[in-house]
């Protein structure tokens, strides 16, 4: 048995109880990765995201005060009641400590209440509604990667500034998706531009004709895809097809590397998308890209929700060292507000008092066939946007317990 079989526990839902050597006197610290294993967003975040943390816990020595660490999976299928029930036999019967990663922000929003009532810790990398650490959060949470309004910001007024004036929008709905829309619209009137109209789909579609006809007939100078994972593919799939490009502009918020191989750059060649993170930014970045990519089943490059679940369980470590415990999660958590963010991924940053992690957030280009040099090659920075202009002020956001 390899170590990383030791460490990770891939699909089990819950863990099974340890056994404990005569020379182990506590037991493994556990952190359990609660995801989408099988459904629209497992490309995205599943085994990828379980392969990133286990890397974190790898490189970091496997180990916190001496005791080892477990990182358990569970499938939450995309349902909010599977999640929450994970999440509490979890926290009360499996001995984990931590929840990590969380696609799907009403399931996200359900498993930060019962880490609050549990006085436990729930850190998403993949949740992405702002409300997150908005109105719903706590000082049990973090919410590491991105959110909709970073997201929605950045695109929405880049592209005016470069003269996409008209938005017409597609929208997953569900929280994600209107919280999308809306932070974006509310950019582009900032920035001087208009919304013309908005087409809203369930999750998990299929067929999107009626909605890109919709776009279409609207004239918008922007179509924007307020989606994700294979909504998102199945979506910009259909946009080629339909012939939407180069007529009128696409800003695909949340398209990222590994929607990559199902499109193909001749479909979605000069998309706009942003991003805190791309694997090809520097040395560093290539080098974890390369490491992640040799663990992968399918050889695929990390996106930002893998990277983001690096980073952050490597800075949870670091906050259980000064700890000495995972036992209290607000007591974690300050520990982890209370050191500054530094890893090869996401660079210098720092946890804001509402969760809410802080760093570069970048507006990119989906290069031609003929720009790419290789299949993993697919973007291009257009801006740099510092976390004080992408990220929605402190007095904004609505947190409850900062208000207090």
């Amino acid at each position: 048995m390899d170590r990383r079989h030791f460490i990770g526990a891939l699909g089990a839902t819950v863990a099974a109880p340890s056994i404990v050597r005569a020379d182990a006197p506590e037991r493994p610290f556990k952190f359990g990765v609660l995801t989408d294993m099988n459904g629209i967003f497992s490309d995205a975040t599943g085994r990828g995201s379980l392969i990133a943390a286990q890397m974190a816990v790898e490189e970091f020595g496997g180990k916190v005060l001496g005791r080892p660490i477990k990182v358990i999976s569970g499938d939450h299928q995309n349902k909010p009641d599977i999640g929450a029930s994970i999440a509490r036999e979890w926290y009360d019967v499996g001995g984990v400590d931590v929840i990590l990663d969380v696609p799907v922000s009403s399931i996200g929003i359900a498993i930060q209440k019962i880490a609050t009532d549990k006085n436990k810790m729930f850190i998403t990398s993949a949740g992405g509604s702002v409300d997150l650490s908005g109105k719903f959060c706590t000082p049990n949470f973090i919410q590491w990667t991105y959110n909709t309004f970073a997201l929605a910001n950045v695109a929405g007024k880049g592209m005016v500034q470069r003269g996409g004036d008209s938005w017409f929008f597609i929208v997953a709905d569900y929280a994600f998706g209107k919280d999308l829309k809306e932070n974006c619209a509310a950019a582009v009137e900032a920035a001087g531009g208009k919304t013309l109209g908005e087409a809203r789909h369930p999750l998990n579609t299929s067929d999107f004709s009626s909605f890109l006809l919709q776009a279409q007939a609207s004239g918008a100078d922007v179509v924007a895809f307020a989606n994700a994972g294979g909504d998102l593919t199945n979506s910009l799939k259909q946009a080629h097809e339909f012939g939407l490009a180069p007529k009128q502009r696409l800003a695909s918020f949340v398209l990222n590397i590994t929607n990559m191989p199902a499109l193909g750059l001749e479909a979605t060649a000069g998309s706009m998308i942003c991003t805190p993170f791309y694997w090809d930014f520097n040395d560093s970045t290539r080098a974890f890209a390369k490491r992640f990519q040799a663990e992968h089943p399918n050889k695929a490059m990390p996106n930002d929700m893998h990277a983001g679940m690096y980073a952050a369980t490597f800075h949870l470590m670091k906050a259980m060292a000064q700890t000495k415990s995972a036992d209290d999660g607000i007591k974690l958590v300050d520990a982890m507000k209370a050191i500054p963010t530094d890893d090869p991924l996401f660079g210098k940053g720092s946890i804001r008092v509402d969760g809410r992690a802080l760093h570069p957030v970048y507006l990119m280009s989906v290069k031609s066939p003929a720009e790419s040099s290789g299949p993993w090659d697919c973007f291009k920075t257009v801006a740099t946007v510092k976390p004080e202009d992408a990220w929605r002020p402190l007095d904004k956001g609505g947190c409850p317990f900062v208000k207090a």
